[in-house]
This record gives C-alpha cells, sequence and structure tokens, in this order.
C-alpha cells in the first residue's frame, strides 16, 4: 500500500481472517496511495478485498510511501456558499449558517445574542405600540399623555442600541464591497424611520412645528428583521466545520518520552522527532513510525474499511487513527501542517476563502431595492423641491424610502427554510446548509460512494453452503470457534449466528492455525475453520465455494462440511433509490475507490451505467468538476475520503453513520436508514424554491410598485401614495408571506 494526499487508489487488498495479528508490512506517505493486491491462492476476492479466513494476520503486504511531498495532487474546493461573502470570519466558529439573510461576514453575533436582541426588542415594542402614532394617525390603543412623546422616544433610542447593531455591522461591510444587499436596505430603513422620527419630536416638542413620526414603523422594522433571523438560525442546526472536525481527530495531549520516563504534553508540543507512547483505545496524536509493540489500528476515518490494520515496528501510522489492544512507541515524523490532517485542513481551508457564494435571489432583489428606493428618493428630493419647496420634496422622499423598508422581504425567506428543515427532519434528513439545497432545484447527475453509502460498510454473512450437515449446526460450530475474536469477520459469524437464534456452545481449546485459520473442539469433536489454501495444503478435498468476498471452510479434518463468505452487502433500499434517481432524470454514477470488478458488480445489480472505480479523493474531486460542466451535481458519500468531493459538489448529502467531517462537508445529513428520502428531499427543494421565490414576489412586488407611487412618478395623474394606506398594503404582504411558507409540503 502506499497512501498520500495526492492519490489514494485502492486496488486488492488481501485480507487473510488472521487471529493473531495482522501482519501488515506497511509504509505510508502523503505521496500517493495504492493497494496492490496480494494473491491467494484458493481464495476469491471480494472486489478489492481478497479476505482469507487466516486467523494469524491479515497478511496485507502494504507499502505506504512516506517519501512523496505532503502537498500531493489532492485538491479540495470547498463550496461555502451558505456562509456568503465573509471577511474576516473565523469559521470554525461559525455557529450559524445565515445566508438567507445576506452575507455575515464579522458579525459578532451568535444564536443567544440574536435571541436576547429579539426578545428585548420585543418587549419594548409592546408599550411602543401604546404611546406610538402609526403613519402619523393616532389608532384606539394609542395613549397620550403629558411626557408620551418622551416615553416614545426613549423607547425608541434603546431599541434603536439594542437591535439595530446587527444590521448595521453588515451593511458596513456590504457597501464597502460595492455590493448593498438585504441588510443595507433594512438599515437604509432603520436609519431614516429613526432618524427622521428624532427629528420630528425635536421639531413638535421644541419649536412646536407639526412633523410626522414614525418611531412605530421603526419599532416594528426592527423586530420583524430581528425576527427573521432568529426563526433562520433556529432553523439552522449547528453545520459544524470540515477543518474542526478534523481537529477533533486528534487527542490534546500526548504521552511524550522523556528519558525513561513519559510526560504529558499538548499535542501542539510535538516536533517531528519526537517519541511518544500511544496506549490501548487512544488516538494517534500525530504521523509517525511505530518503534515498539504491536497493535492492530482502526483507519477507517481515513480509509473509509472497516478492517483493522496490524502495526508493528517500522508500521507507519496516521495521526486521528484509533489504537487497538496493544500499545506502541511511535516517532513522530509530521505535524502540523505537514501531517495528513494538517494538510487535508489546509487544503479545506483554502478552498473556504476562494470559494465564491452565488448571490441569493433575496439578496439580488434587496439590492435592486435599495438601489431603487434610493434613487427615486433623491429624484423625488430634487424634482419635488423645485415643483412644491423643500419641506414637501423631503417628506416624499422620506416616504419613499420608508415605503422601501423590506419587512416582507427580510421573512420571506426564512419562514421557507424553517419550513423546510422541519419538514425535512421529519423525514430524517438534517439540512445544514439550505442555500445549497434550495437552490438545488434542477440536478443533472448523482454521484454516489460505494462502501457505507450504497452497502452496508460492514461485513456480513453472504452465503452459507453446507455439505452433510444443516445450516443450524454449521453456524453453530462455526460461531462456537469464533465467539472469543474480535477480528470483524469473526463477529460477523457471531452475529448471523444470533440472528438466526443458533444456540452457541462454548468451544473448547481454540487455537490459531498461523496464516490458516482457527481451530478447536465443539462437543467433543475437533474442527477447523481455515482458508482454501490450507486445505490445498493438507490435501483435504473441497470445492471452491463460488462467492466474493473473504471465504473461509468449516472441516472435521476429513472432510469440508461448510463454506462461509463474508463480505459487504448492498443497502435494501439502494435498488429502489437509483431507480427513483432514473425516474427524476438524474444519471446515478457510482465513484469508488474499489476494483473495477466489484464496482462493476454492484453496479449491474443496482442498474447503475456509470462507474467509475479506483479512484482517489482527488480524483472524485475532478469527477465531480468534470461532471459539473455538464449539469448540476449531487455527490454522496460517508468517509473523510469523500469531504472533497461532498465540499465541491452542488449539493452533497452525508449519510448519517459516516463520520463527522464527511457530516461538516455535506449540505444534509441522512440519519434515516432509507435512501430514496433523498429523493424526497430533492422533491422538497423543488417545492421550496418555488416557495422562495413566490414569497420574494409578494415581498418585493409590493415595494416594486409602492416606490415609484410614494416619490409621485404618477402625481400627474392625482394619485399619490397615503402612507397609511402603504404601511396597511406593506403590513398585509408580511402576513401573506408567513402564510404561503406554511403551505409548503413534500
Amino acid at each position: 500500500m502506499q497512501m498520500g494526499h495526492g492519490q489514494m487508489k485502492m486496488d486488492h487488498m488481501d485480507m487473510e481472517h488472521n487471529h493473531q495479528g495482522h501482519d501488515d508490512h506497511m509504509q505510508m506517505g502523503h505521496g500517493q496511495m495504492k493497494m496492490d493486491h496480494q494473491d491467494n491462492d484458493g481464495h476469491n476476492d471480494m472486489g478489492n478485498m481478497d479476505m482469507g479466513h487466516n486467523h494469524q494476520g491479515h497478511d496485507d503486504h502494504m507499502q505506504m510511501d512516506m517519501s512523496q511531498g505532503h502537498d500531493g495532487q489532492m485538491k479540495m474546493d470547498h463550496d461555502m456558499s451558505n456562509m456568503g461573502n465573509m471577511p474576516g470570519m473565523d469559521h470554525s466558529h461559525m455557529d450559524h449558517d445565515m445566508s438567507g439573510m445576506g452575507d455575515m461576514g464579522g458579525m459578532p453575533m451568535n444564536h443567544s445574542n440574536m435571541k436576547q436582541r429579539f426578545w428585548w426588542s420585543f418587549a419594548l415594542l409592546i408599550p411602543l405600540l401604546f404611546v406610538a402614532p402609526f403613519m402619523g394617525v393616532d389608532l384606539p390603543i394609542t395613549l397620550t399623555f403629558p411626557g408620551s412623546n418622551w416615553v416614545m422616544l426613549i423607547l425608541a433610542v434603546a431599541m434603536y442600541a439594542v437591535g439595530t447593531q446587527p444590521f448595521f455591522s453588515i451593511a458596513k461591510i456590504e457597501l464597502k464591497q460595492k455590493k448593498p444587499a438585504m441588510m443595507s436596505l433594512i438599515s437604509m430603513g432603520l436609519l431614516v424611520t429613526f432618524w427622521v422620527s428624532v427629528y420630528a419630536f425635536i421639531a413638535k416638542t421644541f419649536f412646536k412645528v407639526d412633523a410626522m413620526d414614525y418611531f412605530l414603523e421603526f419599532g416594528t422594522l426592527v423586530v420583524i428583521m430581528l425576527l427573521g433571523h432568529l426563526i433562520e438560525m433556529q432553523a439552522t442546526m449547528k453545520a459544524g466545520n470540515a477543518t474542526s472536525e478534523l481537529s477533533k481527530l486528534t487527542p490534546a495531549t500526548a504521552h511524550v518520552k522523556e528519558g525513561d520516563s513519559f510526560t504529558d504534553k499538548p499535542v501542539s508540543s510535538l516536533t517531528a522527532g519526537s517519541v511518544v507512547q500511544v496506549l490501548a483505545g487512544e488516538s494517534f496524536p500525530a504521523d509517525g513510525t511505530v518503534l515498539s509493540g504491536s497493535s492492530q489500528v482502526d483507519e477507517s476515518l481515513m480509509t473509509g474499511e472497516s478492517k483493522p490494520v496490524k502495526k508493528a515496528e517500522k508500521s507507519s501510522v496516521i495521526g486521528g487513527t484509533i489504537n487497538g489492544e496493544g500499545t506502541l512507541l511511535v516517532q513522530v515524523s509530521a505535524v502540523d501542517d505537514d501531517s495528513f490532517i494538517g494538510h487535508l485542513k489546509k487544503t479545506l481551508n483554502q478552498t473556504e476563502a476562494s470559494s465564491s457564494k452565488a448571490e441569493s435571489l433575496a439578496n439580488k432583489v434587496a439590492g435592486w431595492l435599495f438601489w431603487v428606493g434610493l434613487t427615486a428618493a433623491i429624484l423625488a428630493l430634487i424634482i419635488w423641491t423645485a415643483i412644491s419647496g423643500l419641506t414637501t420634496a423631503f417628506n416624499i422622499a422620506v416616504t419613499t424610502l420608508i415605503i422601501a423598508c423590506p419587512h416582507a422581504l427580510g421573512l420571506a425567506i426564512p419562514l421557507v427554510i424553517q419550513r423546510t428543515k422541519a419538514l425535512a427532519a421529519k423525514d430524517g434528513i438534517l439540512i445544514k446548509k439550505h442555500g445549497a439545497v434550495l437552490s438545488a432545484k434542477h440536478l443533472d447527475y448523482a454521484l454516489m460512494d460505494k462502501t457505507g453509502t450504497l452497502t452496508n460498510g460492514h461485513f456480513q454473512v453472504q452465503k452459507l453452503v453446507t455439505n452433510k450437515i444443516s445450516d443450524h449446526d454449521a453456524l453453530a460450530i462455526m460461531a462456537a470457534l469464533e465467539q472469543q475474536s474480535s477480528h470483524p469477520l469473526a463477529k460477523a459469524i457471531v452475529q448471523k449466528a444470533k440472528d438466526d437464534g443458533v444456540t452457541v456452545t462454548a468451544g473448547q481449546d481454540v487455537q490459531t492455525i498461523a496464516g490458516a485459520g482457527i481451530s478447536g473442539t465443539v462437543n467433543s469433536q475437533q474442527y477447523s475453520l481455515v482458508s482454501a489454501r490450507y486445505l490445498s495444503e493438507q490435501h483435504i478435498g473441497f470445492e471452491p465455494l463460488d462467492a466474493d468476498g473473504s471465504i473461509s471452510y468449516l472441516t472435521d479434518g476429513h472432510q469440508v462440511l461448510a463454506a462461509v463468505s463474508l463480505g459487504d452487502s448492498i443497502k435494501d433500499s439502494a435498488k429502489d433509490f437509483v431507480a427513483q434517481l432514473k425516474a427524476h432524470q438524474i444519471t446515478p454514477v457510482l465513484v469508488t475507490g474499489d476494483a473495477k470488478k466489484t464496482a462493476n458488480k454492484v453496479a449491474q445489480e443496482l442498474g447503475i451505467d456509470v462507474v467509475q472505480a479506483e479512484v482517489s479523493p482527488e480524483d472524485k474531486i475532478n469527477l465531480v468538476k468534470q461532471y459539473q460542466q455538464k449539469g448540476k451535481t449531487m455527490m454522496i458519500g460517508d468517509g473523510i475520503n469523500d469531504s472533497p468531493a461532498l465540499a465541491q459538489a452542488d449539493l452533497s448529502v452525508a449519510i448519517g453513520a459516516g463520520t463527522d467531517v464527511a457530516q461538516a462537508s455535506a449540505d444534509a445529513v441522512l440519519i434515516s436508514k432509507s435512501l430514496p428520502k433523498i429523493i424526497d428531499l430533492i422533491n422538497l427543494a423543488h417545492n421550496a424554491n418555488r416557495k422562495e421565490v413566490e414569497n420574494l414576489w409578494w415581498g418585493a412586488g409590493y415595494n416594486i410598485l409602492a416606490i415609484p407611487t410614494a416619490a409621485g412618478l404618477f402625481a400627474f395623474a392625482g394619485i399619490m401614495l397615503n402612507p397609511l394606506i402603504g404601511a396597511t398594503v406593506m403590513s398585509l404582504s408580511t402576513v401573506v408571506v408567513a402564510i404561503n411558507a406554511l403551505l409548503l409540503h413534500k
């Protein structure tokens, strides 16, 4: 095996079922990954894994060349479309995805902060409703008493201090980038309604000049916009981040050798050449080479394979993988950016920083309304000053800007997002990056990983053939021999016996047969569970089992009583899922690191016509990019090796049972065991996108008509917009978008 960042090709693995240890001779590197096939006599191969039942060790003669550079060839374009254009933001600490409300660069708030701002503003709005007129008109509930105007001012100032800062912060960034959008439009409305109202208060209180204030409009705009943010943030689960999840794979401290003793030190203090002790069950703090000890290591997070890998002297280990039952002394070879995980983190960070966000439709509409409203107000001020004087012109300009306030527009998308996520959650899908999901209304290709995605990702008994013995008795004998083993293949046999209700007695004098299998006494009879090679060496006649996977034979020393094949199995829902993809005119593509034989067999069984086998993580990214040039592309996977491709795809779905890194890279996580639920997500995305467009029309349609009318464009025909009527229609449009969002269905 040659392993690296650049390429990860998993050809054929000779996986002999071996209980004394996995005699894997490994050298690992970051340049390339190749798993070369070692042929075992008498064994059938499971595509890329020839797994003879050998209890002495997994004789995977794997060479992982560390001589290759860490940079390799792996490039991962991480699609952060939902995060918007966020200069200065630490993505690893971003609690919520807030794409629907505009570009949130540098926003100094989180869910708790926003919730507090909303409830304080809402509390201030309640008394304001009773002391402030509505567009200059006293409502039946309006209370007027000595000092009521001061109460109104104090409430508005407090709300200005509490509720406006989030919008102003992002508006500054939008304007600095010369891309005014939702936050700029909201901020313009807040500034105009507040400061014009302050001017009106001063004019009425100190100069006895009648002037209209908009304190109530200001207050409702603050609360509605904060509510929109809060709805979106509550509807958005903590998305996590691929780089932060990668950091969690390594421990915080390491047992560093100093002289003849070991001292716990922060992993950050490790350097190349440091010697560390890794105890049973611990994860490796960095990449390195084993100096002494023997153990089996779980590398499934990195390779996606469930088989433990034998580690002994001179074997290489990857930081973040998990040690088994032995204790290893490891010399560190690479840390930080030079390590496997460090390189992966660096690449993901680079792609996050370089990724460009396709401007959301809501932001495009808001940006357009910003310029329309501002331009209309300026023109109205100039033209009406010439016609009727500055006072009239000022009032018309202010009315125009207030009419442009995006009350309904601010709720249009968050309400759809909340409803979409709620419906998806009921179906067992957690939407993390709603922008990508809502935009995936027309998919052309679905690229799918095999192991753990279309298959169950763990070993099972696939075929059992008996000779002069019942299936029940054969399973009972094999499970009796295997029940003390922790090997995945042994566990599969024991689990099969349990599932079939077979009573298993304890095997006696169970011993391993070096390089061949296991033997022991069951019910006073000697049995062996061995490989085909062992049978040939012992001149025991047998008929080879025609099956994929790891094949073992049960013998009493004279004849073969049973043959069992163990391997990965296809998920029950996979075939139906592929059929539904085709029915939706979406081309399914199987993308796997497995050998072509295994990939083609799985594809044929599922009805997949396009197969890409023996691909590395870099190959997967390039494949996604190639298909994206042809049309919208979805990626479905579950492993760390899938995360770059998941991040690159237009829509990505991680399998819930997969790695945290894959889930952090994906737009949605399938918690349900049913793959066709992804089809439900696609259908929901279609409907949600339609609702999004409808709500934007409802929210912005009012402004499109009201802004030119308020600016006096139709004054020649005697049509001028009454501020009270304009505000009433604006309120109704807000109600309409709320009801329309609730009508969303799968």
